[in-house]
């Protein structure tokens, strides 16, 4: 089922007349998305890459990586924790005990050991890690710095690998917040509006929802179509005062933007209820699982980046969904109870069904937060923030399974072999998707990290 805003309607009867009034209102048909339709295509620019498109999952809050990717049996229980360590498919490569399934594929996918960050607030990491920038737009007490609001990742793959027929950024997800404060740098930022994501939200009740197409409780169907009106009256102005533009080139782009959202394959692309039960409970009936299942149907239609926000908030007074990455209290409980069976299920399920239909090797997955978890345990049973070392797990794109990168010292406290920076994730899934200097420096979008060629 898919649900526009808070009206439902099933694809195989159709789309409702109150339906096509209330797409027909929403800013995002009218404008944005029309918009940025009509000039992604007007920049008309291609790059060619192993990967042809990129799948984040950002586990946002900041996963353990004692906990999950980097497990260390020889430390003190005070630092280890209660869990210990499984062997993977891969002869001396271990990970956490909570992860059998994904043990199990170590041969598609790498994990890197090294990765440290420049702070320990989760805005401000996120930030980096998002837009891949040292700085990330933001001065050292958070806030924005003037002008240097930076374009994320997946913006800056959509500006140079995105074609014509769908959004080439999609996030399925909630906006970003620590606590109630949206973070800098998770949109297109110097690249413009037409570069920020497009979201899609699913809901256990509902099923996927187009946060786009909400609309304000006052808006009656009446007012609604008013408002077509209105927007009809503006456009007939628009055409008899802009004459150095093609009125015919907007209604197109409209025109498309409005069948893209409404039209039944369109539909079916968003509608998990197309997918078996059976490939449904194969990822899990978590949110996160669903939401991957929706990643992977976007990547089938050539979506070249698609982020899954685990969770949209942190550090809220109750978990939303299913809660983020934040552990400072009760970690082992959460990490055993919920965090280490979702992921493990899910992230497995992911990687089996992307190679079983042939798009492992196409599509680059990143998994990762903004930073790791303090490797000693708090007096709460959990870990605190730690931007000093932290892992990241890479697959398909042209990453060369069973390997680790980078190493960190007993403890997990420091890499002391191949450091790598948000900067260096960055420039690797640019060189994954072909970017080069060439394409990103005139857009003022190159980052000054360096591709992990280990990986590949």
């Amino acid at each position: 089922m898919l649900s526009l805003g808070r009206l439902r309607s099933r694809t195989c009867q159709g789309l409702t007349r109150r339906a096509v009034l209330q797409i027909g209102a929403s800013s995002v048909l009218g404008l944005s998305l029309a918009d940025l339709l009509r000039f992604r295509a007007e920049a008309g620019e291609r790059a060619v890459g192993t990967a042809k498109s990129v799948l984040l999952l950002w586990m946002w809050g900041g996963p353990s990586h004692l906990d999950t990717w980097d497990p260390k049996p020889n430390a003190s229980l005070d630092y280890r924790g209660p869990f210990g360590s499984i062997p993977t498919k891969t002869p001396g490569f271990r990970i956490g005990e909570l992860f059998p399934k994904i043990a199990k594929l170590s041969n598609r996918f790498a994990i890197l050991r090294s990765l440290h960050t420049g702070s320990s607030d989760h805005g401000v990491a996120g930030t980096i890690g998002l837009t891949g920038s040292a700085a990330g737009g933001v001065g050292l007490d958070g806030k924005p710095l003037p002008n240097a609001v930076r374009a994320t990742t997946g913006s800056v793959v959509a500006r140079v690998r995105g074609g014509a027929k769908l959004p080439p950024f999609i996030v399925v997800g909630g906006r970003l917040h620590q606590g109630k404060k949206a973070i800098v740098g998770e949109g297109g930022g110097p690249l413009g509006g037409m570069y920020d994501p497009f979201r899609l939200e699913y809901d256990p009740v509902h099923g996927t929802r187009i946060p786009a197409l909400q609309l304000p409780d006052d808006l009656t169907p009446e007012r609604l179509a008013d408002r077509q009106r209105l927007l009809e009256a503006f456009d007939q102005l628009e055409r008899q005062t802009d004459a150095a533009r093609s009125s015919q080139v907007i209604d197109d782009y409209r025109a498309q933007a409005f069948a893209m959202l409404t039209s039944p394959d369109a539909r079916k692309m968003y509608d998990l209820a197309q997918e078996k039960p059976a490939l449904l409970d194969r990822y899990g009936r978590t949110r996160v699982g669903q939401s991957l299942v929706l990643a992977r149907r976007l990547i089938e239609h050539n979506v070249p980046f698609v982020q899954v926000n685990w969770s949209d908030h942190v550090e809220a007074e109750e978990d939303s969904g299913d809660g983020g990455w934040d552990h400072h209290y009760r970690n082992f409980q959460i990490m055993q109870d919920r965090h280490g069976p979702w992921m493990d299920q899910a992230f497995s399920a992911l990687i089996e069904d992307l190679s079983d239909r042939g798009l492992l090797e196409s599509t680059l997955v990143v998994a990762m937060g903004e930073f790791g978890r303090s490797p000693k345990v708090n007096d709460k049973a959990g870990r605190d923030h730690w931007e000093h070392c932290y892992s990241a797990l890479f697959a398909g794109g042209g990453v060369r399974g069973g390997r680790v990168v980078g190493a960190s010292d007993g403890r997990g406290e420091r890499p002391i072999d191949r450091p790598a920076t948000p900067a260096d994730v960055a420039a690797t899934i640019h060189r994954a998707v072909g970017m080069t200097s060439e394409q990103t420096q005139p857009l003022g979008v190159a980052v000054d990290g360096k591709p992990i060629e280990e990986l590949f």
